[in-house]
């Protein structure tokens, strides 16, 4: 499977505010690239904060790129993934609607009655005892016919991701905003790295949106 994160940050490579609501840190042109990765990609995943702080439904926005994914024998739009270790994603949640086929990715100690409730909306995934064994999941996801996943976040997730060697890509649009604060979340949170950094090859820049996309493959895997 190739994995590609994408993501947005600030100058100060934050994610948003300290409050952790949306910042419009991109515009038209970066939502435009965002939308045709979306579309070259088997499913897009997200960490179950991003479904509980922006509720995003995951879907590919143009129609011409939906059309075209139909007429190459795919769905209009990709799977969605969520990574939920206790399954918190509400019931209600966007990325539950009947847009695509959504995974939830749970662990073994998510309670039973929550992912009887999700199961009703999605395709579950139990992979781990306490928190999802990313590895496994992946693992399941690529037996399930995905072969493109393209991650949006958050920062907990990306990080693990990067922990266990899973990521091949990292695309990054770097905008031209400070949000600051020593809380605001960042592309890689989680514990963080002490030794054995994982290091980058930069692949392309590209201008755009008063900012800089910067394509980097993951050198050490």
């Amino acid at each position: 499977m190739h994995v590609v994160v994408n993501a947005a940050v600030s100058a100060d490579g934050k994610l948003s505010s300290r409050r952790r609501d949306q910042i419009a840190i991109s515009g038209d042109e970066d939502f435009g690239r965002v939308d045709r990765l979306r579309a070259e990609s088997d499913a897009i995943a997200v960490g179950v904060g991003t479904v509980l702080a922006d509720d995003p439904r995951l879907t590919v926005k143009d129609e011409q790129l939906r059309a075209r994914r139909r007429e190459n024998g795919r769905s209009a739009n990709p799977a969605r993934v969520v990574v939920d270790s206790s399954g918190r994603t509400p019931a209600d949640a966007a990325v539950l609607d009947d847009a695509a086929t959504t995974y939830v990715c749970v662990s073994e100690n998510a309670p039973v009655e929550r992912r009887a409730d999700l199961a009703d909306g999605a395709e579950l995934i139990t992979a781990g005892e306490k928190r999802v064994d990313l590895l496994r999941a992946v693992a399941t996801l690529r037996e399930r016919g995905i072969e493109r996943l393209m991650v949006e976040g958050g920062g907990e997730l990306i990080f693990s991701l990067f922990e266990d060697g899973l990521v091949d890509e990292l695309r990054v649009f770097v905008g031209p905003q400070i949000i600051g604060g020593r809380d605001a979340p960042t592309l890689a949170d989680g514990d963080g790295f002490v030794a054995e950094f994982p290091t980058l090859e930069l692949a392309e820049i590209d201008r755009l949106d008063g900012g800089v996309v910067l394509t980097w493959r993951v050198e050490d895997r």
